[in-house]
């Protein structure tokens, strides 16, 4: 069946000397992996939308196994992410973590539609980490790991202040911050912005301002959080932690 889509090249690899294999991410028919015949030659016209990190209009002809890209045009290289190694490697990342959560032939239009938007702000600003933090969370609400961010997790109450425990998964109340003694200590702004970043589209949020030690707080958090809950090991990550040794 011939089918035109919409799709985000989240992985390749090489068949052969002059074929590709790539997984895609469509806002028609989910995850999707297809062979790009002769897209390693330097003159093939599937070249271009055969590379990671790239969005595409491109028609598939869809088989229960293997796909087939018949041809394609491209929507946005994302030119000014490869020319920067961190914007790589957070890109790298959100996308990995897109690979090991989603199903296959699953279609997702709402995260589709996420991922094209922080791909797009990657790209265009200079201040990015907000959005991979929003999208994140809603990779951990797709893969069933979401915090719980609206009440304490332990008791329900919904009392303000609250502390953030890895270790039970959410937030704990003063009542049962004692469940972990390696909470997070949340300031006001952090308690306000973390359900909007777990809730809210980045359309709908539009411009993003979070003071750089509010943003150091979440990413600790998430990071952690991942590591207890995530059920992958992310290759991009261990870049990007390397990448900040080196700060």
């Amino acid at each position: 069946m011939l089918q035109g889509v919409e799709a985000i090249v989240i992985k390749t690899q090489n068949y052969g000397e002059t074929h590709k294999i790539i997984t895609v991410f469509t806002k028609q028919l989910g995850k999707i992996t297809a062979l790009s015949r002769g897209a390693n030659r330097p003159k093939s016209r599937l070249s271009a939308i055969s590379q990671p990190f790239i969005a595409a209009e491109l028609l598939l002809y869809v088989r229960s196994g293997l796909s087939t890209v018949q041809q394609g045009s491209l929507i946005e290289s994302f030119r000014k992410i490869r020319e920067d190694i961190e914007k790589t490697a957070y890109t790298a990342f959100i996308i990995e973590l897109t690979d090991k959560t989603l199903q296959t032939r699953e279609p997702d239009p709402f995260i589709y539609n996420e991922l094209l938007q922080t791909l797009t702000w990657i790209n265009d600003k200079e201040e990015y980490m907000v959005p991979v933090m929003m999208y994140e969370l809603k990779m951990f609400a797709k893969a069933g790991i979401s915090p719980v961010l609206h009440q304490c997790v332990s008791c329900s109450c919904q009392d303000v202040p609250f502390v953030f425990s890895v270790q039970e998964g959410g937030l704990l109340c003063d009542a049962c911050r004692a469940l972990d003694e390696h909470a997070f200590v949340l300031g006001p702004a952090v308690l306000r912005i973390l359900p909007v970043l777990q809730s809210a589209s980045l359309q709908q949020v539009g411009s993003i301002s979070v003071q750089d030690k509010n943003i150091h707080t979440l990413r600790l958090i998430l990071d952690q959080y991942y590591d207890r809950f995530g059920g992958y090991k992310l290759k991009s990550k261990r870049f990007i932690d390397q990448l900040n040794e080196l700060k």
